[in-house]
């Protein structure tokens, strides 16, 4: 492979900045294989599944892991929570700005209460351990905190919530899954009403998911490790299922990972590119994806080269992009280009 199969043309008015109102008011192009796509909405999508499909979704949270401290010099100094590194989430995996000034020791203050200690340089290199101090709930932390949007989204969010899915439960990520961005309660009910059965894994979001692919090489990218959990149940229902309908590229990345390792959680560091075997999902609807990440890759991995076909249309027809853009749904099953 290289670089330039998984570049493509992106016009920054075509980035959304803000989230779609309500939810489900989004577009949804549906892939149609050889034939051309339609234009759909994501109300549809009750439609277009029906008894025998199984939808996954990813029902992690995203922290509002963003947190903008004060040294006791009376710097400013902001860290960025992305992983916790135990069961007590005292001790996170984290950006921090200034990273040269700050010393390893050195602890944070919010207002003169002090929040965190910095730690050593972790093995990535560009982040570190940042430790959570004994007395600080970690409700202060989800309160002062704001949300990590991707840097291609200018301006915040006033209600924080609009970057989570309805059904999220643990506030363990640094992104939301955002294909699940589409649903409402009362879509989710539509669906299931046809007779389709929803059930649940979970994925650590990481930032490093939208990080860009810069090898010539892409099948040399260095992939990222994120945490994944998938219940029994839901092997259960995917395996008596006729379609695996995965909501993401993270539902996606469990369910092929717990199914290519038989481990059913961990961490996965499973690449997935062009000839992966897919043994899981049939079905993935997904928001459209920045240029050269590995995310496309997946796409590409998923429906082979008619992606570019599928993005060039919705570039035409004016889709929204990225995290609080419009969805497409891909069907793996149908041929052509």
């Amino acid at each position: 492979m290289r670089l330039s199969d998984i570049d493509y043309d992106l016009p920054d008015e075509l980035i959304a900045q803000k989230p779609a109102e309500p939810r489900d008011s989004s577009r949804l192009l549906v892939d149609r294989g050889p034939a051309a796509p339609d234009h759909m909405g994501m109300t549809d999508i009750a439609d277009l599944l029906g008894p025998g499909d199984v939808l996954v979704v990813n029902d992690t949270r995203v922290l509002p892991a963003r947190l903008m401290l004060q040294r006791s010099t009376g710097g400013a100094a902001e860290v960025l929570l992305l992983e916790p590194l135990d069961d007590g989430r005292r001790r996170w995996e984290a950006l921090v700005r200034p990273a040269r000034r700050l010393k390893e020791g050195e602890v944070l203050e919010f207002f003169g209460k002090r929040v965190a200690r910095v730690g050593t340089r972790t093995e990535a290199g560009d982040t570190f351990e940042v430790e959570i101090l004994d007395d600080v709930p970690l409700a202060l932390i989800e309160r002062i905190g704001s949300m990590p949007l991707p840097p291609y989204i200018r301006g915040s969010l006033k209600d924080k919530e609009r970057y989570q899915t309805v059904y999220s439960r643990d506030a363990r990520s640094a992104a939301a899954p955002t294909a699940g961005l589409h649903f409402t309660e009362e879509l989710l009910a539509r669906v299931t009403a046809r007779g389709v059965t929803m059930v649940r894994v979970e994925l650590v979001v990481g930032l490093d998911t939208f990080k860009p692919v810069t090898e010539e090489d892409p099948l040399n990218h260095r992939i990222h490790t994120e945490t994944y959990s998938v219940p029994q149940e839901t092997i259960a229902a995917c395996a008596a299922a006729e379609r695996v309908v995965a909501v993401g590229t993270t539902a996606a990345r469990a369910l092929e990972s717990a199914a290519a390792t038989g481990n059913l959680s961990g961490r996965t560091s499973l690449f997935i590119t062009r000839g992966h075997e897919w043994r899981t999902v049939d079905l993935l609807l997904t928001n459209f994806h920045m240029p050269r990440t590995s995310l496309l890759l997946m796409v590409d991995s998923f429906v082979g080269p008619r992606w570019r076909r599928l993005y060039a249309e919705a570039v035409r027809e004016r889709y929204r992009f990225l995290s609080f853009g419009d969805a497409m749904l891909l069907d793996r099953s149908l041929g052509g280009e």
